[in-house]
């Protein structure tokens, strides 16, 4: 059968087919960050401080949430890239199915479950009184919205197993350009408050994601569906849950930690919870090129394990590396340099000054840690994509103890410089776990790959 659009990653030089797979998937991620930038740009420019921080306040339990959801897809697709790399066509479409039928129940079913619990949840996290009725506003149309997210996610994670990083890219700055138009016109014309950022989120992803699921249908042959293949199987479903669950309990698990420094950024007011807002849409538009590699290691291992060439994978590692750090350096030094006017993309410097010295501390001391943030992306996802989601996932346990530990012990002892060391002690503990974790998994999968020949 023709493999229209897909692509091997199991042959050729592993640096180009690095730099290559990764570039459109780097603009892919730099148009889904810009959606959410211009979102939280034009609410702290046009509404204000304390919206800007009413929207920041809901992004830990957002990732709590959401990313419980993107860990799902993530792990749907590996199975998927593996059987492409093996050759195996009736098994990728059959997996295929599987991840199709229980992403929409457990995007429905974690929809309507997070949209009746969004308000408790903030209460809980200590969310400044003043800003509660809007980050319940806001936040309670993204959970709706959660099936709209999750078709994105799933259809593009499909699409990358298959050697397509091209394809989401295009949807997602098409998407981006919809966000964009939507929040001038629902915030600024149409005076609906954050409701209209959180709306403007929602239409853009659902358009992202009919976009992905029409390339599908039409132009990947393997993915035509026949009826054997919609058979539902319990043992087939289990395996997709085995791996799924686990990189979907990594991220919750993590972003419990984020959710613990939140609630204690929180107790320090208005003007702390708005510069950590600010900063960490910045940082998360720094960390756009470890996203990008990290999901290239994802296909780039699982193929490579399904072909069953294991030192590819670590000379496709080896080079993610070399790339990610010589960006990390230079991304440092762009912070250290323009950071404030940066951070006036957000708020008015002069108005708003404590906001801006927050803010400033904050992304530069995150900016200083980002090579521990770019091996815990790009490691972790190699050994996620030759299926070892179990053993990522106690990653993110190691996140999540060392926010909780900063949260608890650092931010009561010295206030706001404390809040700013939570995502550097979460990188490197996190990778003080991953380093020999990925030596063992190769130590493993050579063992049984001499087996298996030997036999």
């Amino acid at each position: 059968m023709p493999r229209t659009m897909t692509r091997d990653l199991t042959t050729g030089n592993p640096m180009k087919l690095v730099v290559s797979f990764a570039a459109p998937l780097l603009f892919g991620v730099l148009f889904q960050q810009l959606y959410s930038f211009v979102d939280t740009a034009i609410v702290g420019r046009y509404l204000g401080a304390s919206k800007l921080a009413a929207v920041g306040a809901t992004g830990s339990v957002n990732f709590l949430i959401i990313g419980l959801c993107l860990g799902f897809c993530s792990g749907f697709s590996i199975p998927i890239a593996q059987d492409f790399g093996a050759k195996n066509e009736p098994g990728l479409r059959r997996h295929v199915w599987h991840a199709v039928v229980l992403s929409a129940v457990i995007s429905v079913l974690l929809g309507l479950a997070a949209t009746l619990l969004c308000k408790p949840l903030l209460r809980l996290m200590n969310t400044p009184e003043e800003i509660l009725d809007a980050s319940a506003s806001y936040i309670r149309i993204i959970f709706a919205a959660i099936p709209c997210c999750v078709l994105y996610n799933m259809a593009s994670g499909i699409l990358r197993a298959l050697g397509d990083s091209k394809t989401p890219v295009f949807f997602l700055i098409l998407a981006s350009l919809v966000n964009i138009v939507l929040d001038l016109l629902l915030i600024i014309v149409f005076k609906m408050d954050v409701a209209g950022a959180a709306v403007a989120t929602a239409v853009s992803q659902l358009v992202s994601g009919i976009g992905c699921v029409i390339v599908m249908q039409r132009r990947f042959p393997i993915l035509r569906l026949q009826q054997e293949d919609k058979r539902l199987s319990l043992s087939t479903a289990g395996k997709m849950l085995g791996v799924g669950l686990p990189m979907g309990l990594q991220f919750s698990i993590t972003a419990i930690g984020s959710v613990m420094v939140q609630t204690s950024v929180n107790g320090l007011g208005v003007d702390a919870v708005a510069a950590v807002s600010a900063a960490s849409k910045l940082s998360a538009l720094f960390a756009c090129v470890f996203d990008a590699l990290a999901s290239t290691m994802a296909t780039f291992a699982g193929q490579n394990m399904g072909a069953r060439k294991l030192n590819r994978v670590n000379e496709g590692l080896r080079d993610a590396a070399i790339l990610g750090t010589g960006y990390c350096v230079l991304a440092f030094l762009v912070v250290l340099l323009f950071v404030r006017p940066l951070l006036g993309l957000f708020v008015d410097s002069q108005a708003e000054a404590a906001v801006t010295d927050m803010g400033a501390q904050f992304l530069t001391i995150n900016a200083a840690f980002y090579i521990p943030l770019l091996f815990v992306n790009i490691v972790r996802l190699s050994i996620q994509g030759m299926g070892y989601t179990r053993v990522a996932m106690l990653a993110g346990l190691f996140e999540m103890i060392a926010r909780t530990a900063v949260a608890v012990l650092l931010v009561p002892a010295v206030g706001f410089t404390g809040a700013c060391f939570a995502n550097p002690a979460a990188w490197v503990l996190a990778d003080l776990f991953l380093f020999p974790c990925y030596r063992r998994v190769m130590r493993a999968l050579r063992v049984k790959a001499g087996a298996v020949a030997e036999a």
